[in-house]
């Protein structure tokens, strides 16, 4: 086989069976669902799909009047689709780099912008962040998932994950943090002055500081979210 032939693109690119599961990882960036059931996605995140496999928009009271009240007094939030059927279905989000992880009556709190998928056994829930309502981003909006199942999560580049410990917190640029664990509850700070306010003055405008005894994921890009009503 010659070097850069189409036949060593086919091999190299083809679809592979490794018998993994519900999830498995066909790339770092494409994430193959083995669908015999329901999951959900994120939404607009199904890149092709093999077998008889229906695709529905998240229902507004779908999850509860609870859930759609934080959606809309926020602006923001993860919009999920279900994937029903039987077949095989390849999700993937803007190349982002994906890992598979399987809770065993775990919860963890994960960017609502990084939730690429998880079964329909995972419970989960919105939490927010708006000590500072004019942050730039327009708060803060994460996810709680809990339960045992398969999430899929997705970060910009490869995730760094830091040990928080009593006495040792860990402090975070909000708009680089990607998940953390179930016991911490981080705390938003702003470090506001005059030449913050006029310009690029130094270090960070917004922090999450991280207390107690856990892990906080992170990634090496500062993505900068925006809420619905900002952006229209």
């Amino acid at each position: 086989m010659s070097r850069y032939s189409l036949d060593q693109f086919l091999q190299e690119t083809a679809q592979k069976d490794k018998g993994e599961g519900l999830f498995e990882l066909e790339n770092s960036r494409t994430l193959e669902v083995n669908l015999n059931g329901l999951v959900w996605m994120k939404m607009g995140s199904m890149i092709a799909y093999k077998g008889n496999v229906k695709f529905e928009r998240e229902g507004m009271m779908e999850h509860g009047f609870d859930k759609f009240l934080k959606k809309a007094l926020t602006g923001e939030g993860t919009t999920l689709m279900k994937a029903s059927g039987a077949g095989k279905v390849y999700v993937a989000d803007q190349g982002k780099r994906i890992a598979i992880l399987h809770l065993e009556n775990q919860a963890i709190y994960v960017n609502g912008n990084d939730v690429l998928a998880f079964e329909p056994t995972i419970k989960w829930d919105i939490t927010m962040m708006r000590r500072i309502a004019t942050m730039a981003a327009g708060g803060l909006f994460n996810m709680r998932l809990e339960g045992t199942g398969m999430i899929a999560i997705t970060t910009e580049g490869e995730p760094l994950t830091l040990r928080v410990t009593p006495d040792q917190p860990v402090v975070t640029d909000p708009n680089a943090t990607v998940a953390w664990s179930q016991n911490l509850n981080p705390e938003l700070t702003a470090n506001i002055n005059f030449r913050s306010l006029i310009g690029r003055g130094s270090g960070e405008t917004f922090q999450l500081v991280f207390r107690g005894d856990g892990f906080v994921v992170v990634q090496p890009y500062e993505e900068v979210y925006y809420s619905t009503s900002s952006s229209s």
